[in-house]
């Protein structure tokens, strides 16, 4: 993990009525091994009411408890910051309502994020969030196919956003403008992996579990998947 740097915007003080849900937030990622210093916990806990006041206008989350929040949202996020470099410049596929992107932006400072959202009015909403956090995290309202024409990062990342097959589609002939692909994906990406390969998308890519891990509330098995240009499909794309 980076180590974590100041930033020169400061976040919103939380309220005395909301401190005792900025201690339940830290209680609950201390329960789930989560180690973040106090004012990453508090931009975090920030960003949980803001995506929560956004989602009654519209459909971003259905993470609406403490727990939820925690052991799904921000569990997975802080699985797959744990397999990013130093100072990599990531794109957060279909954001939605900023996740995982936005919390990689507060848990690793260091790194250089984008959220990439379709759908116009999720993309603005994602921004307000953003610039009221003080992150400095571009939010670009396009398809990720119309993006990769004219920019280049690390790595993309991308959680809830389409099966892996539609996915590589949108992706077929933009690999020169990434390294890597992470995807945090559950049971279904056996079946979905069969089906890419079946349609051929995944001649010339090589596929591996990066993460294995457990959901904490449920125990439920998730992967994160690290997809790259390699040798053609076939016996070397493995499960691990």
């Amino acid at each position: 993990m980076g180590a974590s740097r100041p930033k020169s915007n400061k976040v919103a003080t939380l309220s005395d009525n909301e401190t005792s849900a900025d201690a339940s937030l830290a209680d609950s990622l201390a329960a789930v091994g989560i180690a973040l210093e106090a004012h990453q916990i508090e931009r975090l806990d920030r960003y949980r009411q803001l995506l929560w006041s956004w989602n009654e206008k519209m459909n971003l989350t259905r993470h609406t408890t403490i727990d939820k929040f925690v052991t799904r949202d921000v569990f997975d996020s802080w699985q797959l910051a744990k397999l990013l470099d130093q100072g990599e410049r990531v794109l957060d596929v279909g954001t939605g309502g900023g996740v995982p992107g936005v919390m990689l932006a507060i848990m690793r400072p260091d790194l250089a994020v984008s959220l990439c959202e379709s759908t116009s009015k999720k993309a603005r909403a994602v921004e307000a969030m953003v610039a009221e956090l003080g992150l400095d995290v571009p939010v670009i309202a396009s398809r990720v196919e119309d993006l990769l024409e004219g920019a280049s990062f690390d790595t993309l990342v991308a959680r809830a956003v389409a099966a892996l097959p539609k996915v590589l589609t949108w992706l077929v002939p933009h690999w020169t403008a990434f390294d890597r692909l992470l995807l945090i994906k559950g049971p279904s990406w056996v079946a979905e992996r069969a089906e890419a390969r079946h349609c051929g998308l995944m001649n010339g890519l090589q596929l591996r579990k990066a993460a294995t891990y457990q959901t904490p509330s449920s125990g439920a098995e998730s992967v994160i998947l690290k997809v790259w240009r390699g040798s053609a499909d076939g016996a070397s794309i493995g499960d691990e």
